[in-house]
């Protein structure tokens, strides 16, 4: 999202059958859009941007969780948004089981949220693993505890690197 064109995108994203490749294509042409329209534009000002989500999730989502070659996303990555890279990333680490029942309490389930098991453990895996190729940025949260300790843990990584 973050734009009028990468939120239609999203949308089709979330509620459309389709292929992995059809979806990881997709996903960086959102991605290549909101780079291009707000996110290039806010640090050429010198501004301090923050993301839902990034390259990372799409490691985790596309490649570990659907199997998506790891390489052609390495290809994409940087032909979509070059040596862009987020300075940090926090990742909300959760057990499928805890996050599905607090989906339950807040909204219906988007065509991601509707994956089973399964899919979340590789998705997890896909995290980690990014987690331990880049532990300069990617910072896990314990996202299982309390809101205020999610809270305390995010401004420990926040004081910390900034």
């Amino acid at each position: 999202g973050g734009t009028p064109l990468a939120e239609r995108l999203r949308e089709l994203l979330l509620h459309a059958p389709m292929d992995p490749l059809t979806e990881v294509l997709l996903v960086f042409a959102a991605r290549r859009d909101h780079v291009k329209q707000v996110i290039a534009p806010a640090l050429a000002r010198g501004d301090t941007v923050l993301c839902d989500r990034f390259t990372d999730a799409t490691f985790a989502y596309q490649g570990a969780g659907r199997g998506f070659d790891v390489a052609q996303l390495t290809a994409l990555e940087s032909w979509v948004h070059g040596e862009l890279q987020p300075d940090l990333t926090l990742w909300f680490d959760l057990p499928a089981e805890q996050a599905a029942q607090r989906l339950s309490a807040a909204r219906a389930p988007d065509r991601f949220e509707k994956q089973d098991g399964s899919f979340f453990e590789q998705v997890r895996k896909g995290y980690l693993a990014r987690a331990e190729a880049f532990p300069h940025r990617i910072q896990r949260i314990d996202a299982a505890s309390d809101r205020e300790s999610v809270g305390r843990q995010v401004m420990a990584v926040l004081e910390r690197h900034l």
